[in-house]
């Protein structure tokens, strides 16, 4: 049974993390800061060794060349899609005694998948299929981080035959993360992430190609909108094309609707005097109002709950630390905090979220201080 540990955490350990690219090693510095042992295997010696001089974890090779009997009360496949079934196969007939969870971003297909394998489905009472939605655009160990899963959803996908100690296992794990776990079947969550997380990814890597050949000077106005629009599109080619293959199918049907609206856009600006043409744009952007307005602010609170003030901040060092250093001191919680570059002038946008009766006081508090606030 799992229970809380000395430790402070809900699993005892060990943890045999399979994939030590930024997600995997990510874990394994979670886990080993809250003082679990983590083992790492990767097929990449390389990234076994990056993984390991992090502090991610032991590697696997090590401890079967020391004889150490071992026996993972966890196994974590963090493998690319089109091998995960696979490796959670393996996984499931070798540590016989071992929960298996997986971590790719599709569920349904790996299911399935391991459904089909030979000898495994006496096993799958052990496997239960995850999700956490946290990641960043940078790839391999050197980019992870132990508190990236902090507050972050981890999507837990039960599938009929998983044992319930096995579901409470891998709830842990995200617990002992930091994440916030949330429970869905495999389809339920392969039509929400095509929607919440596949499409953006789409639509911003098809924005961003627009900009290969644009003229410099166009590109030197960009401000955050643009960046903010195009930032996942730094994301690595070569999973995004195993992930949209694996879930083709739930993204072509989102993407027939965006098409239609694009043509209805098309047909809109292709005459943008027409009676009724002004009306439409309108209409367009207003749907496109109502949609951002239901996506979740900060602790799952309305997107426009607080209120925003933005300070001009010279581009000099220190002046950032300065500017939060000076808010601490007048006890009011930033929210939120954005900063923009003002094209051609060495001086940044601070934009600051707050709550709405806190805004006056903190404008009137940082302009006797000396910062200009734009109204």
């Amino acid at each position: 049974m799992t229970t809380r540990t000395e430790q402070g955490t809900h699993l005892a350990g060990p943890v045999l993390i399979i994939g030590a690219g930024l997600l995997g090693a990510s874990i394994g510095l979670g886990l080993r800061a809250r003082g679990l042992d983590v083992v790492l295997s990767d097929s990449s010696p390389s990234t076994e060794a990056v993984a390991r001089d992090i502090g991610a974890g032991r590697l696997l090779a090590e401890v079967r060349h020391a004889g150490e009997q071992f026996a993972p009360e966890v196994v974590v496949v963090a493998t690319p899609p089109d091998v995960t079934a696979r490796v959670v196969a393996d996984a499931l007939l070798a540590y016989p005694g071992a929960v298996v969870v997986d971590i790719c971003s599709v569920k349904e297909t790996i299911l399935l998948e391991l459904a089909a394998t030979p000898g495994v489905a006496g096993h799958l009472a052990r496997y239960v299929g995850t999700h956490p939605m946290a990641g960043r655009e940078k790839s391999g160990p050197v980019a992870a981080r132990a508190e990236l899963f902090t507050g972050a959803p981890w999507v837990l996908c039960a599938h009929a035959g998983s044992a319930p100690e096995a579901v409470l296992r891998a709830e842990s794990l995200a617990v002992d993360l930091g994440a916030v776990p949330a429970r869905m079947s495999a389809a339920e969550h392969d039509e929400a992430v095509a929607l919440i997380s596949h499409l953006p990814q789409v639509v911003s890597s098809l924005v961003a190609s627009r900009l290969q050949d644009s003229p410099a000077q166009a590109l030197a106005l960009a401000g955050n909108g643009l960046r903010d629009v195009t930032r996942i599109a730094a994301s690595d080619p070569r999973l995004w094309v195993q992930i949209l293959s694996a879930n083709a199918g739930r993204l072509v049907d989102i993407l027939y609707g965006v098409r239609e609206d694009l043509n209805r856009l098309i047909g809109t600006l292709e005459d943008p005097t027409a009676g009724g043409a002004r009306l439409d744009m309108a209409q367009l952007m207003s749907e496109g109002n109502a949609g951002q307005a239901r996506v979740p602010g900060k602790h799952g609170t309305p997107p426009n709950s607080f209120a925003r003030l933005t300070v001009l901040v010279d581009d000099v060092p220190g002046q950032i630390a300065k500017l939060l250093t000076e808010i601490g001191h007048t006890g009011i919680n930033v929210e939120d905090f954005r900063l923009e570059h003002s094209p051609g002038r060495q001086v940044g946008l601070a934009e600051l979220s707050v709550l709405p009766g806190k805004r006056q006081e903190l404008t009137e508090s940082l302009t006797q201080r000396g910062w200009k606030v734009v109204q």
